[in-house]
């Protein structure tokens, strides 16, 4: 069994209380330079200050699509319809008080120029450059898929 981490065999793992599910989706927006928009969490938000990808919860009966859909129009000005969306990878991540479960989507076609419209800082980068900049726990395992699909 070597090379195996025995964790995912189950063996270190022992029972955790269930959380509530939170289910958010995410957009990776690729520009023809093949960078990538992240978005600083403002100050008075959870985790305020740390890069992540666009995007926010899904609302009850809404789809993943559908919330990247009105997220990017509601934060950053754009519209972009779901047939642009290409779903990437997820995240599954517990935090202490609820477990989150995100879709990524990577888009290439959208219209307008992002606008910060809830005062977060926006920057525009090659995924290998965003290892240099602190992020969610959720969000910093995509960073290297991203590198290399892109």
């Amino acid at each position: 069994m070597t090379g195996l981490d025995p964790g995912c065999l189950g063996i270190a793992d022992a029972p955790r209380p269930a959380l509530p599910i939170v289910l958010v989706a995410a957009v990776a927006l690729v520009d023809a330079d093949g960078r990538v928009l992240l978005a600083q969490r403002p100050p008075g938000k959870r985790m305020a200050g740390l890069w992540e990808f666009p995007g926010g919860k899904v609302d009850a009966g809404e789809t993943p699509e559908a919330a990247v859909v009105r997220e990017l129009h509601e934060e950053l000005g754009l519209d972009i319809t779901e047939s642009c969306l290409a779903p990437l990878t997820f995240a599954s991540h517990r935090y202490d008080d609820f477990h989150l479960l995100m879709p990524l989507y990577a888009c290439r076609v959208w219209r307008g120029t992002p606008v910060p419209r809830e005062g977060q800082a926006l920057r525009w980068l090659r995924p290998v450059a965003m290892a240099a900049l602190p992020m969610p726990p959720a969000d910093r395992p995509l960073v290297a898929l991203l590198r290399d699909y892109l």
